[in-house]
């Protein structure tokens, strides 16, 4: 009798919890859409002029007060906080993970605040491994807060001596971006409960952070100079215990260009040079049914897509073209070399597909130089591929041998970089050819990055094929004139500085020192070195 009057409370609790403590929630929500006017409506402006507007806030003299703030709502522009949720589930979680809280949807509209956020909770931690949330939150959540931070918000942050961030949201969401990225000094944020090295999903003894309470606690008897919150009643409690607050209210003209209160790349306070995951767009509950509603058929496009490889150049690209795969080459596709050798293309790096790319849209065969390559991938490549090993003396009379046999393409970045930047070229193809062809490329897709640092490397092609319609810009430079080359005298580091320089100018892109190692040991926490198994060792 004991089990089923366990389950008869547990309906009971169920039921209280979504019906009788969400119904006012609900009535909200309706109000909002317009169903209720008048006094509520009334009492809800009264209490939003009771507090200046952000752009009230004076940005001098604020060296050395101190400011208390929330993420949510407040420094992120976004005012829903599902999206970064669902980056949990399906860059920490899975597929399936993403796709059960993405079902959740109907049931979190008509919870309150605090059931909303347990439930996203629950279902994007309960048995996620610690590890990979900390991989999420270096490596992909970072770039999603930068392009939704709001402009004016961070101005009056950056201003202030002190920062300390209050949120409900969880701690391990949210303290890695805002240290590294905004400087603040402390995250006080939701606790959540682990066993061993995973989530349990649940909520820490001390359960979901109230800010108020929190701030309370934190300074005791004294003030924080600033306070900045939104609109809502709990944050005009948590404000109103600073010596000054501010509210986040909408601009007017924010709704039809949202872009003008965003935090611009430029003004970024750190470059956002490397960043991790698969999706390419922030995951509202819209834009995720729109991918999940797309993935059989971008499955089944993708494997078509790579089929297309295997044809001759030109129905290649045709049928590629009426698939929605879109090539725009620039340059002179006749290079020809003047010696009894190949020609040394030196490419930028954006995916695995870039020698396919460039060697389809030439209309002759190359060969590619790749370091890693996965078994599946170079079973699937229409073109030659040789491994190199990071030996330098190795590769280069591997590469040496290659070129007199014909046209070779090499990636001297060694990894590929997302953002518009190019990384660090190592110098060894520049002592191997007099004659070098620089060829720009840059890529851009809608929903799926093909790149990946922790993930499977040998869907990387498969990622960027899946995408409704994506594109692929080449620019093929002159050669480089010979009095830039070794030959002419010049040494291999200021040959490839030169090329590196040459394609920036051609994209648009930034030079960077950065590397591979680099690259990976702060995406992945590794050097980005594939361990060899022994039989390949003996070959």
């Amino acid at each position: 009798m004991v089990f089923p009057m366990v389950l008869l409370r547990l309906a009971d609790w169920i039921l209280y919890q979504l019906l009788a403590n969400s119904c006012y929630r609900a009535a909200r929500k309706m109000k909002n859409c317009g169903f209720f006017l008048g006094n509520l409506s009334f009492k809800s402006s009264q209490q939003s002029s009771s507090f200046p507007n952000i752009t009230k806030c004076g940005l001098e003299g604020r060296g050395s007060q101190t400011l208390a703030c929330d993420i949510h709502r407040v420094l992120l522009s976004t005012h829903s906080f599902f999206p970064y949720f669902m980056l949990v589930s399906f860059e920490g979680g899975g597929i399936f993970r993403a796709l059960l809280l993405l079902l959740t949807c109907p049931l979190l509209w008509v919870l309150d605040y605090e059931l909303k956020l347990r439930v996203m909770i629950f279902i994007s931690f309960c048995g996620l491994k610690i590890k990979d949330m900390e991989s999420t939150s270096r490596a992909v959540l970072p770039k999603f807060y930068l392009e939704n931070l709001h402009l004016q918000a961070y101005e009056v942050l950056a201003s202030a001596g002190s920062k300390v961030v209050f949120t409900s949201m969880p701690r391990v969401m949210v303290e890695g971006f805002l240290k590294e990225y905004l400087s603040v000094d402390d995250v006080i944020g939701t606790e959540l409960q682990t066993f061993g090295c995973y989530f349990t999903g649940l909520l820490s003894g001390s359960g979901l952070l109230v800010k108020h309470k929190a701030l309370k606690e934190y300074f005791g008897d004294r003030m924080p100079e600033i306070g900045l919150g939104s609109s809502s009643v709990h944050d005009h409690l948590f404000i109103s215990l600073c010596k000054e607050g501010y509210v986040m209210k909408n601009e007017e003209g924010s709704k039809s260009n949202p872009s003008s209160v965003i935090l611009p790349r430029e003004k970024y306070p750190k470059s956002l040079i490397f960043h991790d995951g698969r999706l390419a767009f922030l995951p509202t509950p819209s834009s995720t049914l729109c991918m999940f509603m797309w993935l059989p058929i971008g499955i089944l496009l993708s494997i078509y897509r790579i089929l297309l490889g295997k044809l001759p150049y030109k129905l290649s690209l045709s049928l590629g073209a009426w698939s929605g795969v879109y090539i725009h080459v620039k340059g002179n596709l006749d290079q020809k070399s003047e010696k009894n050798k190949g020609v040394l293309y030196v490419c930028t790096h954006r995916t695995l597909l870039d020698p396919v790319f460039l060697s389809t849209s030439l209309g002759k065969p190359l060969t590619a130089v790749t370091y890693s390559l996965s078994r599946f991938s170079e079973l699937i490549a229409p073109m030659k591929t040789v491994r190199l090993t990071r030996d330098r003396k190795q590769d280069g009379e591997t590469m040496q041998k290659r070129l007199e046999q014909g046209d070779l393409v090499v990636c001297p970045e060694g990894t590929t970089c997302r953002e518009p930047y190019l990384l660090r070229f190592s110098s060894l193809f520049a002592e191997l050819a007099d004659e070098i062809v620089p060829v720009a490329i840059n890529t851009h897709v809608s929903m799926f990055y093909g790149t990946t640092a922790s993930g499977l490397k040998c869907l990387d092609p498969f990622f960027f094929l899946m995408n409704p319609r994506p594109s692929y810009y080449i620019e093929i430079l002159e050669k480089v004139p010979r009095e830039f080359t070794c030959a002419g005298g010049r040494p291999s580091c200021e040959v490839a500085n030169y090329i590196q320089k040459q394609l920036a100018h051609a994209l648009g892109f930034k030079c960077t020192t950065f590397t591979r190692r680099d690259k990976y040991l702060m995406l992945a926490g590794n050097e980005g070195i594939v361990q060899q198994s022994k039989s390949e060792r003996r070959k």
